[in-house]
């Protein structure tokens, strides 16, 4: 699928936030957990995100293991609207436009509103998936009610946000809020 212009690293070079290609496939390092085995040898256990299609996975490298440093490159864009087949974005040095495949970007939509201000991350030259900010605003379109005498701390509900995600909020938060979402956790921050 990928045309690959790697180079070669050892475990020991492999950290959390690295990328690197397995199979002909870019993938990011989510986690790392270094072991020592007998006689010097050592095994690192990692949590990888295929790139290409947001899935994940765990896997153990042995001591001399090698494995191919990707060829990623971060550059900035806007978030321009949601097409049949993907997302529009434009570049935000040449203004460019481009699309992305829904099955790439996978959840993250549930945080992009039209303006948003997004990392693309290009593998081998060719926009694969975003980078969103940490925290992003988003609309309340619809929530329940919340029940007289409810306070700050008494509870959760579930509410729907402009992009249609549903997120788990404090009662006091009413159709019309704007709320800050973290957009790595899909979680509730604060009212905005």
């Amino acid at each position: 699928m990928f045309h690959v212009s790697c180079f070669v690293i050892g475990i020991s070079d492999i950290k959390s936030g690295k990328y690197i290609v397995l199979n002909g496939e870019p993938y990011k390092v989510l986690s790392i957990n270094q072991s020592a085995i007998g006689r010097g040898g050592s095994v690192l256990r990692t949590r990888l995100q295929n790139l290409a299609t947001g899935a994940i996975l765990d896997k153990t490298f042995q001591g001399a293991e090698k494995v191919e440093e990707a060829d990623i490159e971060k550059t900035h864009a806007q978030y321009l609207y949601k097409e049949n087949e993907g997302f529009s974005f434009m570049d935000s040095k040449s203004y460019e436009q481009f699309s992305i495949a829904k099955e790439m970007i996978g959840d993250m939509s549930d945080y992009m509103v039209e303006g948003t201000e997004v990392t693309i991350i290009n593998f081998n030259g060719n926009p694969i998936t975003v980078e969103l900010p940490v925290k992003v605003k988003l609309k309340v379109i619809d929530a329940p009610p919340g029940v007289k005498g409810d306070t700050a701390s008494g509870g959760d509900k579930l509410v729907t946000v402009e992009t249609g995600a549903k997120i788990t909020t404090p009662l006091f938060v009413d159709k019309g809020d704007t709320i800050i979402v973290n957009t790595e956790k899909g979680e509730y921050v604060s009212r905005a």
